[in-house]
């Protein structure tokens, strides 16, 4: 099932043998996994595993970072700092050396301050790294320097923001405790692909509990293959679904009266509100035949150790927010919260508390500057009047741990702006990405293993160190190191947080947090911060100030960790929210010049656009494809093998068809993603999604579109 499995006795003998060191996987996913990784040299490693001891991780990680030497030596990792010397996009480049091509990004942001104010200068940045320092320190020379501001947009804002809304606060029943549940529902997350260790968890409660693990989305991924009960949906239908459980719950009493009279904000109303929420009428919407959801209410409804894991597929739906929320109701109107096993969760990001002002030079940080989304970097760099925010044109631009001409939306806005002679663009990266290969200057950067960092998982409750355990190659530099450096050439390294190690900021974070400091944390190797069984089932109430769960939320004015600052104001149609659970049509719908739903979904061997540059990931994901339902083919003359074109406004492109019975019909899937290089015009699947706000905190639609098919 899993794609990496705990050690067999002879490969525990090989790592007996071999020097280990301890780190933390750094990647954008929730699992952050506590790593054993086998140190062959000073500057080389061998096989990467999950460390046994930590009962997270519990000795799995998945196999595109078991094998991360291969991306670690991999013979075409950026090694030389480099300047561009023909037309970009061209490819043509001259070696400088590192002082050189700091010199140069100093001088050019200069320039560009000079010319427009400092708000035209643009650090964007993202999750390309998790590590606290490396990924966060970013903000430092933004904040002291006064560049432009960054709304980030891509990832959680409608999930955390639906959470929020209910539960009041980010975290929830202990994910380790679905090994004592005896139903485990995964809702809206491909875990055997991209959070392997909640596989091992639900596996374990099967294995021991003879608990029934229900898998509920829009396609037969791994993970629904792997379950007992498949409840396959229409895209963005999740809230349909859920309300009609909710009206079986209350219709035949399994709702939890007593529970939700003491925990909940209006269950009457709620109870009210779900007369006309049917089976019947939430089949004609996700597709899911009404006895499915009356068996599924009546499972969780008797079934009081149910753990209700909720993924990061609610965050690509425009309506993401309100169907994460009515997923979420579901543990509240069961009353699953008491029990051990049960309950919901979906991150722990409030656990953790390691203050970062200083690493991010709180101190300078205006939130009255511009703020950019970085979803609408097409918009900004074409200089869209909204996006702007009412500043000045970006004209110079330092890029870290993000590569937004493959990953953001409305991708051809992005590439046009970025391909700007007028624009200034540094990229500091691991390997000529689509973004690198537009730059001025490319920085080459260190991997994880080769500075020093702390993490956090969000899917669980550790704060893991991640020490430095080899040297880099000649040349690349830690994300830090550019940050000082550049701070240094622009006039700020006098400002408070700059001047530090890595090291030194992570002793701050941890002594602030009573976790002693770099050199005694480095042998405990992590902390478990979870919180007691009361706080995580919200028993001594929710976290809103009445301890109340939110039937009827306040869209507009929950405090949320993704609400738009002041000078944004909420986002997309907030007058569209529902009072209490519901369905909403805010989603990219079909139409008769778009019959179809396209969900850009994350595959097995890549992460976002990492690993897409490895060999074997390329060699087991093989192609870009389009999944398409034999019925759907069949009447537009489609085989399987032959290529299609997809197409909405935005742009087309063209793939192989795969025919698969795996989803809905009028529902199609991309796996990825793919450097655009992949597909035969230079051109990724991101030409198609939009970059329109979602309601109410904004976030990014990523699974989220209509688009035409055709055979070529």
């Amino acid at each position: 099932m899993n794609d990496a499995t705990p050690l067999d006795s002879a490969s525990r003998e090989t790592a007996a043998a071999t020097a280990l060191g301890h780190s933390a996987c750094p990647h954008d996913c929730p699992s952050t996994c506590a790593l054993e990784v086998e140190l062959l040299s000073h500057n080389r490693i061998g096989r990467v595993r999950g460390d046994a001891g930590n009962s997270y991780t519990a000795g799995v990680i998945c196999a595109k970072v078991a094998r991360y030497s291969e991306r670690i030596h991999h013979p075409e990792r950026l090694l030389k700092p480099l300047i561009r010397s023909g037309a970009k996009g061209e490819g043509q480049w001259k070696e400088a050396s590192f002082d050189a091509a700091l010199d140069l990004i100093a001088e050019k942001f200069e320039q560009a301050e000079a010319k427009f104010g400092s708000e035209t200068v643009w650090l964007n940045y993202y999750a390309g790294t998790m590590g606290l320092v490396q990924r966060d320190g970013v903000h430092r020379l933004r904040h002291a320097k006064r560049y432009s501001n960054q709304f980030d947009s891509f990832c959680t804002n409608m999930a955390w923001t639906g959470f929020a809304m209910g539960a009041g606060a980010m975290r929830g029943s202990d994910p380790r405790e679905m090994a004592q549940s005896d139903c485990v529902v995964i809702w809206g997350t491909n875990a055997v692909s991209t959070q392997v260790n909640v596989m091992t968890h639900a596996m374990r409660a099967r294995k021991q509990r003879g608990a029934k693990i229900v898998v509920i989305d829009i396609y037969d991924t791994p993970t629904m293959k792997q379950a007992d009960i498949k409840v396959l949906l229409k895209p963005g239908t999740d809230g349909a679904f859920a309300c009609a459980v909710m009206h079986v719950l209350f219709r035949e009493g399994l709702a939890d009266r007593e529970y939700l009279n003491k925990f909940s904000d209006d269950p009457a109303g709620l109870e009210s509100h779900l007369q006309d929420k049917t089976p019947e009428w939430a089949e004609a919407i996700c597709g899911v035949p009404v006895v499915e959801i009356e068996a599924f209410a009546r499972l969780v409804g008797t079934t009081k150790r149910t753990f209700f894991r909720l993924g990061y597929g609610f965050t690509r739906q425009r309506n993401g927010a309100v169907n994460m929320h009515a997923a979420l109701s579901l543990a509240v109107v069961t009353g699953s919260y008491q029990y051990e096993g049960g309950g919901a969760f979906h991150s722990n990001s409030d656990l953790f508390r390691l203050d970062k002002s200083l690493l991010e030079g709180r101190k300078y940080f205006d939130p009255g500057l511009r703020w950019l989304d970085q979803s609408k970097i097409g918009r900004v760099l074409t200089g869209d009047a909204e996006a702007l925010d009412g500043g000045p044109p970006v004209t110079a631009m330092l890029v870290q741990n993000t590569n937004p001409a493959n990953v953001a939306p409305e991708q051809r806005k992005v590439i046009e702006g970025l391909k700007r002679e007028d624009l200034f663009l540094a990229v500091h990266e691991q390997f000529m990405t689509d973004t690198a290969k537009l730059a001025d200057v490319i920085l080459p950067a260190t991997m994880f293993l080769e500075h020093d960092d702390i993490y956090r998982g969000g899917g669980h409750q550790h704060i893991v160190l991640g020490p430095k355990l080899v040297d880099a190659p000649e040349g690349p530099k830690p994300n830090h190191y550019v940050i000082e450096e550049l701070g240094k050439r622009l006039g700020v390294s006098d400002r408070d947080g700059f001047g530090m190690s890595e090291r030194e900021h992570i002793d701050i974070m941890l002594k602030k947090r009573g976790l002693g400091d770099f050199d005694s944390f480095k042998a405990e190797k992590w902390a478990d911060v979870q919180v007691d069984f009361e706080t995580a089932h919200f028993l001594n109430g929710f976290g809103h100030k009445d301890g109340k769960y939110r039937f009827r939320p306040d869209w507009t004015g929950t405090p949320a960790a993704n609400r738009p600052p002041r000078r944004m104001g909420p986002q997309g149609p907030v007058a569209q929210l529902p009072e209490f659970p519901d369905h909403v049509e805010l989603i990219e719908s079909a139409d008769d010049a778009h019959p179809f739903r396209l969900a850009t979904s994350p595959s097995r061997s890549f992460l976002n656009s990492t690993f897409a540059e490895t060999s074997s990931s390329k060699a087991k994901e093989k192609r870009p494809e389009l999944l398409i339902h034999p019925d759907d083919a069949a009447q537009l003359w489609i085989a399987d093998g032959d290529k299609v074109r997809l197409g909405n406004s935005r742009g087309d492109l063209a793939m192989p068809a795969r025919l698969d019975a795996g989803q809905r019909r009028g529902v199609v899937i991309h796996e990825g993603l793919w450097p655009n290089s992949a597909f035969e015009a230079g051109e990724g699947i991101n030409t198609l999604t939009g970059a329109d706000s979602c309601a109410p905190y904004g976030g990014t639609a990523f699974h989220d579109t209509s688009v035409w098919v055709k055979k070529v």
